[in-house]
């Protein structure tokens, strides 16, 4: 017999899915913050753009939005919470994910964030704010990776249909090298842009 709990959450899924892209944002918000609903923003986002395809920009943009404000939201519970928070969440994977983080930055956050299922990205998100990764770095690199996701989805889900999910399950390995070397190719260029701009003289 299913939980109050779970029978909660049921309700939440039918209501989302009534509301359309308010509905996204919501079960996007609180599958990234408070509560997990894996892939049923996912699976929300193609159903919604299969029937309705001039309107997948919108899905995607408020499922990405809603993703996005509940990692902000997680980022300062966990800031708030301190360290004995973050290790209690984290587990044996606690010590690497606290290197990746606080090595690499806005990078690691990209990259952690682009990582297909079952990657634990929560844990990241506990570690950025625990450790006090800058909160518009954080931002910036969660909105790139949730833009490219989701927006990915409705495209294939607008092409193949249902078939969209399988096809990135199938897939999922391909898809996140591609995207990750493009970033990094991305993030590469504006250093060296950024680089030749600071050595170009002051004109007098």
């Amino acid at each position: 017999m299913p939980s109050k709990f779970t029978v909660w959450k049921q309700k939440i899924i039918l209501l989302a899915g009534a509301w359309g892209a308010p509905g996204l944002f919501l079960i996007s918000f609180l599958d990234s913050s408070v509560l997990s609903f894996p892939i049923i923003n996912d699976l929300l986002l193609v159903e919604l753009s299969m029937h309705n395809p001039a309107r997948m920009p919108l899905y995607a943009a408020a499922a990405s939005f809603g993703s996005v404000l509940g990692c902000v939201v997680l980022y300062f519970i966990a800031r708030k919470g301190g360290e004995a928070f973050f290790h209690k969440n984290a587990g044996v994977h606690g010590p690497a994910v606290r290197h990746w983080v606080e090595r690499n930055g806005f990078v690691g956050m990209l990259v952690a964030a682009l990582l297909p299922p079952p990657t634990p990205f929560k844990i990241f998100v506990f570690a950025a704010g625990v450790f006090e990764v800058p909160i518009g770095s954080f931002t910036l690199a969660v909105s790139i990776a949730r833009l490219l996701r989701y927006f990915t989805v409705g495209y294939l889900a607008v092409k193949y249909g249902r078939e969209a999910l399988p096809y990135l399950a199938h897939h999922k390995l391909e898809v996140a090298i591609v995207v990750i070397l493009f970033v990094a190719v991305s993030y590469l260029l504006s250093r060296i842009v950024l680089s030749h701009r600071r050595e170009e003289p002051i004109a007098p």
